[in-house]
């Protein structure tokens, strides 16, 4: 029986000359004879973004016609033209239909012209492709072979035996390959052998193979992947149009491009869905509930304390040393017992979603178990609390969180400063977050996926329940909505303050920070002398913080 790893190239079995192909491909023929992609300024950001990234895997998640496919054209004759000495490699395309693989044989035929100075010609053969049931298929496929003795082949459909390549792989619209997730499990076998893989595609639903390896990826935030986004509006902004006009010959102007971009929105009529799907890059049914409520009930147990503190508004009128006496009072009365009561041999973080007015600054520390589940150890809330009080409640918690290995604080807005303080106290071990678009398509999806992988645990409370359940996705993105308000158990305004307060500690606990001791001044000499004990034993440097406020 034929071996299944084994993929045979055969020269070609059905061979045609160059002369009897189509006179012009489909779209790849579309570029003046002239342009060379690598003179200055021809190339968008996005698509050199694209070149420079020499990750083993890399992911493109885009508009349509954004230019990407282009881009990995242009590298891919490069690698095909270069000497195994510098890099060189055979390049496998895949695309989801046959014009795909014309198309992009097109563009590589014009690289190889301008870019590398081959005369080059296109075969269309047919590809050998063995089953792994010993049964051989055949697909038609174009070829371009270099001088330096690698090729370039454009598989019009996914080889069943996609696993046998080796080389470069290019995975062109994957969402819309037949086999998805086959295609993308054999992603491994083909790293397992020194392949280096390209997946490009613009996105066919959120339940949809290549959004669940997107939102794997970015979960785990671990090498080998790397993932680009590009939506059209970036593309826009990076001059699509502007190339548009050099290919037409049309003078560009910025009139132009904004009735150009309207036209096209407006295309899509009252399909607004799947506008932003095919333009900018949001799969479709992505908008709504982040999490379900089974999800965040399975994460939640009782005996959490949540410890609230409202002032009221002549509270930030009193003089300074009354107000600094009544929030020592209150973290001895309300925290003290709760700090106290912490496991010293675990490591701690924390995350804090700050607001002086309206809504509630929450105060999230976590405990990190031995099983690496981020325990909650209590909720702390403040409401119309003065700045110079959260920061002192702020360094009474964090200065007594046992074994500190990293904290997050929203720094926006007003939250800046609390933010920078905190910072400039702990150095390293705490970290400033603006809550920017960029933070939350990078970071939410793991905050998320703990409540399916059971890695959080919360409070079993009604308004811890409902700040997660506001979670959703907007545009694609998991955030609270701006404009999402409702009232908790108390009666008062709330903005999902929990769940950002417990994505930031979260953040924090997979973020690789400094690691932060607490000794407390009046600690007895032989419980402080078992506490660094424990700590040495533990691998990490205790330092002693004094000065409570």
């Amino acid at each position: 029986m034929a071996d299944p790893m084994e993929t045979k190239w055969v020269d070609p079995v059905i061979p045609r000359s160059p002369d009897d192909l189509p006179e012009e491909l489909p779209r790849g023929a579309e570029i003046p004879a002239d342009l060379d992609a690598l003179a200055d300024g021809v190339l968008m950001r996005h698509q050199a973004e694209w070149l420079e990234d020499r990750s083993d895997l890399k992911i493109c998640e885009k508009g349509r016609r954004t230019g990407i496919t282009f881009a990995e054209a242009l590298d891919d004759t490069l690698i095909a033209a270069a000497k195994r000495s510098a890099g060189g490699d055979n390049v496998f395309y895949i695309g989801d239909t046959k014009d795909k693989g014309r198309e992009f044989i097109g563009y590589v035929k014009h690289f190889a012209q301008t870019v590398a100075k081959e005369l080059v010609s296109v075969q269309e053969f047919m590809f050998e492709d063995r089953r792994e049931d010993g049964s051989t298929g055949y697909i038609a496929a174009y070829r371009i072979q270099f001088a330096s003795g690698f090729r370039v082949e454009a598989l019009s459909s996914r080889p069943d035996n996609i696993r046998g390549l080796q080389g470069v792989v290019v995975i062109d619209e994957a969402a819309f390959h037949k086999d998805v997730r086959l295609v993308l499990d054999a992603v491994n076998a083909l790293l397992i052998w020194g392949g280096r893989i390209r997946i490009i595609s613009t996105h066919n639903g959120v339940l949809n193979a290549f959004n669940e390896l997107i939102r794997e990826v970015r979960a785990t935030g671990e090498p080998p992947y790397s993932i680009h986004h590009v939506p059209f509006a970036k593309a826009v902004e990076n001059g699509l149009f502007k190339r548009v006009c050099l290919i037409k010959g049309e003078e560009w102007s910025p009139e132009a491009e904004a009735e150009w971009e309207r036209k096209i929105r407006a295309s899509y009529g009252a399909r607004k869905a799947k506008m932003r799907q095919e333009l900018d890059a949001i799969p479709t049914e992505a908008e709504g509930a982040a999490l379900t409520r089974v999800q965040i009930e399975a994460c939640m147990t009782s005996g959490i304390p949540i410890v609230r503190w409202v002032c009221d508004d002549d509270f930030k009128n009193a003089p300074e040393h009354v107000r600094t006496a009544d929030a020592r009072d209150f973290c001895e009365r309300e925290l003290a017992p709760l700090l106290k009561a912490l496991n010293p041999r675990r490591a701690h973080v924390f995350g804090e979603d700050f607001a002086r007015s309206g809504d509630a600054t929450v105060i999230l520390p976590l405990e990190i178990g031995s099983d690496l589940v981020r325990r909650t150890c209590f909720v702390l809330e403040l409401r119309n609390v003065p700045f110079d009080q959260q920061r002192e409640i702020l360094y009474y918690v964090v200065d007594r969180l046992p074994r500190l290995v990293g904290g997050a604080l929203d720094a926006t807005g007003n939250g800046a400063y609390l933010a920078e303080k905190a910072a400039q106290k702990y150095g390293a071990t705490v970290v400033e977050v603006k809550l920017s678009e960029s933070w939350y398509r990078t970071e939410m999806p793991a905050y998320v996926e703990a409540f399916s992988d059971g890695t959080i645990l919360l409070p079993r409370h009604e308004d811890v329940l409902r700040d997660h359940q506001s979670l959703s996705y907007v545009n694609g993105i998991i955030k609270v909505p701006d404009n999402h308000r409702f009232k908790g158990s108390d009666g008062l305004d709330r903005h999902g303050d929990t769940a950002i307060a417990g994505a930031l500690g979260y953040y924090a606990s997979r973020a690789d920070l400094e690691e932060f001791a607490y000794v407390p001044v009046g600690e007895r000499a032989d419980e402080r002398v078992d506490m660094f004990e424990q700590a040495s034993s533990s691998g990490f440097v205790p330092t002693l913080k004094g000065g409570l406020f």
